[in-house]
């Protein structure tokens, strides 16, 4: 194969000559960023699981594992008793919500910044977390039991994602895009004074203070039974978002240049918002309003792989699965008593957004 052949071959993909050398070259970056990603993100996950208040010494945990992977644990169970509960019921459900959250989120922001080919959008833009938000609140003052208020927070959610597109829908000679954006700004100031009122109305002794401590994200909130729950619709959209990639790159050009490659744009589209509507509404029911997150960690996998959707997808996944857990272990051991995650992603957000703002622009030429 020639130079001219194969950069012929990849003229549609990345609107420039290029050569093989210089492709096998990118190649083999590419290939390394993930493969560190990939690795960090394991490694970070062990180093979670001795992070805490109860010590955990690395020779303990090192038996502990020896144990377990040669099948003698049940001797010793009664002297790692307490390892166990600490490690298994405790740290590990906490660390897999990490993950999966921070995956979704940013698959979910990545995906929304393609699709309205605009980097300053986030999972929220349609309204979902406002929605999610009153729905919580509200099965808070209705003294609902912890399940009927994380179903609450996905009716609602959903009830405003659905609230947004009707809006766009009554303006069918307009300009989609837009008038879906402007159909998320109005639908998330409707939920977002709703949820005034109830917090206006709920008792400021009890009632109250939950909907706030809750509207800060924890992931305390996630128990063994949500993931189980949970994460699996959520993986599962992950997935299927990261594998439209490519129809998200046609989006990108333009729902008429989309159409003129013989795609649906409309079923495209409606796919898309459905999924990362649903992992936005789950990731909201398991933990709380996190924020930031599917905002700036795009942008980060932008700048280390390109604009290519096929590569930021899959990278933001693991950039965001690792910054919240990094956060989120932050979160836990900076001070005796734990700060809400959704503080911290907002601090430490802001400082990494304003730094990458510059770069937004380029992302996406």
């Amino acid at each position: 194969m020639n130079n001219t052949s194969c950069s012929e071959k990849w003229r549609p993909l990345w609107r420039r000559k290029t050569s093989c050398r210089g492709m096998h070259r990118s190649f083999s970056r590419e290939r390394l960023v993930f493969v560190g990603l990939v690795l960090v993100l394991l490694a970070a996950m062990q180093g979670s699981l001795l992070l805490g208040k109860y010590p955990v010494s690395l020779d303990d945990y090192r038996q502990f594992t020896h144990l377990l992977i040669s099948g003698q644990f049940d001797a010793a169970r009664q002297q790692f008793a307490t390892l166990y509960s600490v490690l298994f019921e405790i740290r590990l459900p906490r660390i897999i919500a990490a993950v999966v959250i921070g995956a979704s989120l940013s698959v979910a922001g990545s995906t929304f910044q393609a699709m309205f080919v605009n980097p300053l959008v986030s999972p929220g833009i349609l309204g979902v977390l406002a929605g999610s938000s009153f729905g919580a609140a509200l099965g808070m003052v209705l003294q609902l039991p912890w399940l009927g208020v994380q179903v609450a927070a996905f009716v609602f959610g959903s009830l405003a994602v659905a609230t947004a597109v009707l809006i766009a829908m009554l303006y069918r000679n307009s300009r989609s895009v837009i008038i879906l954006i402007l159909g998320g700004v109005i639908s998330s100031a409707l939920f977002t004074a709703l949820l005034s009122v109830l917090k206006y109305s709920a008792d400021p002794y009890d009632t109250l203070p939950a909907i706030v401590y809750w509207l800060m994200g924890s992931l305390s909130f996630s128990d063994k039974d949500t993931i189980l729950l949970l994460a699996g619709p959520m993986l599962f959209s992950v997935v299927v978002l990261t594998l439209m990639a490519k129809y998200l790159n046609a989006l990108s050009l333009g729902d008429e240049e989309a159409q003129s490659l013989g795609l649906n744009v409309r079923r495209i589209k409606a796919i898309a918002i459905t999924l990362a509507t649903l992992v936005s509404a789950l990731c909201v029911v398991m933990a709380g309003v996190i924020g930031w997150i599917g905002l700036i960690i795009p942008h980060m996998a932008r700048l280390l792989l390109g604009a290519d959707n096929r590569k930021v997808l899959p990278a933001s996944a693991l950039i965001g699965a690792l910054f919240l857990l990094v956060t989120d272990n932050l979160s836990r051991t900076l001070f005796v008593h734990e700060i809400p995650i959704g503080i911290l992603t907002s601090l430490v957000g802001i400082p990494i957004f304003i730094i990458v703002l510059k770069n937004a622009r380029e992302g996406f030429h």
